[in-house]
């Protein structure tokens, strides 16, 4: 094999310039492959995360829904049960019930939940729908009462506050985060006081202590941040009243079946990120198909190169290789050499492009990205996983491989005999 290697490389260095051609090819694309996908993942991880991070694995929570089973029904059951026929009932504009949006028993539901092995957290929510009062102008708002330590730390409530502190909201009384769009309607400062009306018709001053911003403007217009005690006090409910519980597991995985598990044990509805976000998700591997196909073209391309570059080498070598079989070399001799050949070629330009491609990596990584809509994002997302660039090299060893055989096998079956007759 150290013979045969030997050869390899005294034919590449014959043909130096084409074997540096094909080389670079190789380079390129692996460099090209591993950007493309360190690009485009960091991207949908930038686009996801906008609504993902904010997101809880599992959300429970009351709608008003009209009752499944009407008054009537149940009559009309009984009349069935007791012989009666040929009756029919008809039911229009049914209308929910008359109660509120709250979670019942939620401190016994957070509870157990908090005892469950698959539970990272559990955070509790009170959702308030309300009217901002701008002078003679009404903005509507949704106040959404939060555990903001919590929010904090499982749900990167700080990477969207743009300014103020997120401790102030915390531990103050009668404090607001606001909304950066929301804001700029209000033309509302930090420390200002904002009038808040509930859709019971109860008036509060609210103290502005930072701007949230997620980057949809639509939202960023609407959902204000408070802590959960203030939102009770503003609506008037007891410490107990919640109308969401989020939760989040170790593994997100179980999302779908602990959902549905809730929702038979405790008796509520409850919704999975799957199933709440299966857009975005959607769109996260529509992207992520593109980019692989992208970066195999590429790839091929290369090999394409290589299989053309060899086939010229061996027309071009054929008293070469008539000279090697000649003097005892068998056909698999020849093969190998060529094999030898491509595969040096690969492995030259896999680590090249292995370096330039992390190189490029980096220079995006550092290129400005300024946008009002991202306020916390600086420069381009890249996502530097390993697997990225296993794949790569992976594949351009496979390709290169491939590329190489044809003519390699070509190679192996020439006549000895009928190139040294025909020269």
């Amino acid at each position: 094999m150290k013979l045969l290697f030997d050869i390899a490389v005294t034919l590449l260095r014959a043909k130096l310039r084409q074997s540096v051609i094909a080389a670079v090819g190789v380079m390129f694309s692996i460099a090209m492959f591993v950007t493309l996908l360190g690009f485009m993942n960091g991207l949908n991880s930038l686009l996801d995360g906008l609504i993902l991070n904010r997101t809880p694995h599992v959300r429970l929570y009351n709608e008003l829904r009209a009752s499944p089973e009407q008054p009537i029904e149940r009559a009309f059951q009984q009349h069935s049960a007791a012989g009666a026929r040929g009756e029919h009932h008809f039911i229009r504009s049914v209308k929910p019930k008359d109660e509120l949006m709250r979670l019942r028993n939620a401190p016994v539901i957070m509870d157990a939940l908090e005892k469950d092995e698959r539970v990272l957290s559990v955070a509790p929510r009170l959702v308030a729908q309300v009217l901002f009062n701008v002078g003679t102008t009404d903005l509507t708002g949704q106040v959404n009462g939060v555990d903001v330590l919590k929010e904090v730390r499982y749900y990167m409530f700080t990477d969207y506050l743009v300014q103020g502190d997120p401790y102030d909201l915390a531990t103050g009384n009668n404090t607001i985060v606001l909304g950066k769009g929301l804001a700029d309607l209000m033309e509302a400062k930090i420390g200002d006081l904002v009038q808040v009306t509930t859709a019971t018709g109860d008036r509060s001053m609210l103290r502005v202590v930072g701007f949230f911003q997620t980057g949809i403007a639509d939202y960023d217009k609407v959902q204000c941040y408070a802590n959960i005690k203030t939102v009770q006090k503003l609506l008037a409910r007891p410490g107990s009243y919640f109308t969401d519980v989020n939760v989040k597991l170790h593994d997100l995985s179980l999302a779908p079946a602990v959902a549905k598990e809730m929702t038979a044990r405790f008796g509520v509805q409850a919704v999975d990120i799957q199933t709440a976000n299966a857009q975005f998700e959607t769109g996260s591997d529509v992207r992520n198909i593109i980019s692989y196909a992208v970066g195999i073209v590429l790839l091929i391309v290369a090999g394409f190169g290589i299989y053309n570059i060899l086939n010229m080498m061996i027309y071009e070598k054929l008293d070469a290789i008539a000279i090697l079989k000649a003097t005892g070399f068998n056909g698999s001799d020849v093969q190998r050499i060529f094999l030898l050949l491509s595969i040096i070629i690969g492995v030259v330009g896999g680590c090249g492009g292995l370096v330039g491609g992390f190189a490029l990596q980096k220079l995006i990584d550092n290129i400005p990205f300024v946008t009002e809509a991202l306020p916390t994002i600086t420069t381009y997302p890249i996502d530097y996983s390993l697997e990225y660039y296993i794949i790569a090299v992976a594949f351009a060893l496979l390709t290169t491989w491939v590329a190489g055989w044809f003519p390699a096998r070509k190679a192996s079956q020439v006549d000895p005999v009928e190139i040294i007759r025909g020269k």
